[in-house]
Formats: structure tokens, C-alpha cells, sequence
């Protein structure tokens, strides 16, 4: 007799509606964020929204007056500096950032990326250089402040276009920062790639103090245009990826999506 006397329990058959909320529940179990990235996600958001909550509060300050008073302390203690190669090195980094250069290095630039068969990323490069001057434009327009008087400070070049934002900084930023990330994810990791990224990223992070040194803009018209051209920049960076997901989806996805 065999002692252990145990029931055969028979499984149950699963029917086709237990399969498919059985794999619904995988599905949604993957999609779903994990709690890391939920909360990378979040502060991502608010960094963002501190971005354009300051750039707002300080371009509402910027219409109300010409300048402010430590707009003219900054450009008087820099200005202090009397060294032929650091004035030289501020006109090489603000050289590019006029028109026709500005114009001309953009499409020199879209027709490299377009040689290299990136023609999205010429594409995007064209469209985000061209709203980067469009947005300048406009914000210019509205906020109309006058440049730095030659009777307070040195001024390099006479510049007659409003002053808030740069246009210098903000083109750099938004456009020469957008160049920077197709270089980082477009590029393998070499030499040639930190060559560009320093080159590219040096005249970003040089330009707002090449402005205020020359005299053609404020300091707190370079801060306004590192905030508006940092927007600028993440908002070209997810245009990016949705027209090159939209646009540039391999052949067999596509019939799959249809099907």
C-alpha cells in the first residue's frame, strides 16, 4: 500500500482570454518605467520648468529697464583685462557668430552631414538653425532693450539690433550645442570626436563672456540667451528623434506597423 496517498489534482486548461491578459500583463509589466527612471524623468521636468520660469522673470525684468546695475559692474571688472591675446581670442569666438558667417557655417555643415549620407540630421541641422534666428528675432522684437552705450563701456563693434537676448549665445547654444549632440551620438568614440566636441563646445561655453567682454551685450543678456537657447536645444533634440523614428523607420517595421 503506498503511503503516500495524495490526490492527482489535473491542471486547468487555460483558455485564450487567460493567455492574452497573461501577456498583457508582461507587456505592461516591461513597458512601465521603473521607479529610477520615473524619478529621472521628473526632475528632468521640473529642471526644465526652473529653465523657462527663469528665462520669463528675467526677460520681464529685461524690458523694464536697460539695464541692471551689476549688467554694468560685470562688464567694467572684465573689461579691466587689457590683454591683446584675450581680445583677440573673444573676437575669434564671437567671428563666426555674424552674418554672412553664422549663415554660411550653417550650410557648410547641413552639406557635410548631407555627404555623409546623415540626411535627417542635414535636415534637422537647416530647421534648427533657422528657428534659432526666427526665435531670437521675435524675442528681440518684443523685449526691444537697447545695446550697452559706448558712454559706459568699451564697445567693440556698434551693433544696431536689440540687445536681450544675445543672438551670439543663443545661436551657439541652440544650433553649435544641437551640432554637438549628432557629433556625440553620430561619431564613434576617437579623437576626431573630442576634437569637434571641443571645438564646438568651447565656443559655447566662451561666447557669453566674449559678448560682455566686447562690450555688445550684457551680462544678463548672455544669461538670458544660455537659458532661451538651452530650450532651444532639448526641444530640437526630441524633434530629432521623433522625425527620425517618424521618417527614417526601416522598410520591414513599417509593414509590420500596417499589418
Amino acid at each position: 500500500m503506498n503511503k503516500h496517498n495524495t490526490k492527482y489534482k489535473p491542471q486547468k486548461n487555460k483558455t485564450h482570454e487567460d493567455l492574452k491578459a497573461a501577456d498583457t500583463q508582461d507587456v505592461s509589466a516591461e513597458l512601465s518605467p521603473p521607479p529610477a527612471r520615473r524619478r529621472k524623468v521628473a526632475l528632468f521636468q521640473l529642471g526644465l520648468l526652473a529653465l523657462a520660469v527663469a528665462f520669463a522673470a528675467l526677460a520681464f525684468f529685461a524690458r523694464q529697464t536697460a539695464f541692471f546695475s551689476w549688467d554694468l559692474q560685470i562688464t567694467k571688472f572684465l573689461q579691466t583685462v587689457n590683454s591683446t591675446p584675450l581680445t583677440y581670442l573673444m573676437k575669434i569666438v564671437s567671428w563666426v557668430g555674424y552674418w554672412p558667417q553664422s549663415t554660411l557655417a550653417a550650410l557648410v555643415i547641413a552639406l557635410l552631414l548631407y555627404l555623409l549620407r546623415l540626411r535627417w540630421e542635414a535636415v534637422a541641422s537647416v530647421v534648427c538653425a533657422i528657428s534659432n534666428e526666427l526665435l531670437n528675432l521675435l524675442v528681440k522684437t518684443v523685449i526691444h532693450r537697447p545695446r550697452p552705450p559706448v558712454s559706459l563701456v568699451h564697445v567693440a563693434k556698434a551693433l544696431t539690433s536689440a540687445s536681450f537676448p544675445s543672438g551670439h549665445v543663443e545661436f551657439y547654444t541652440g544650433y553649435f550645442g544641437f551640432i554637438c549632440f549628432l557629433i556625440f551620438t553620430q561619431m564613434k568614440p576617437s579623437w576626431k570626436r573630442t576634437l569637434l566636441l571641443a571645438i564646438f563646445g568651447g565656443h559655447v561655453a566662451l561666447v557669453g563672456l566674449s559678448r560682455v567682454y566686447l562690450g555688445e551685450h550684457w551680462a544678463s543678456d548672455a544669461l538670458g540667451a544660455y537659458l532661451l537657447g538651452s530650450l532651444s536645444l532639448i526641444g530640437f533634440v526630441y524633434f530629432y528623434r521623433w522625425g527620425k523614428s517618424r521618417f527614417l523607420q526601416p522598410q520591414g517595421s513599417k509593414a509590420k506597423t500596417k499589418k
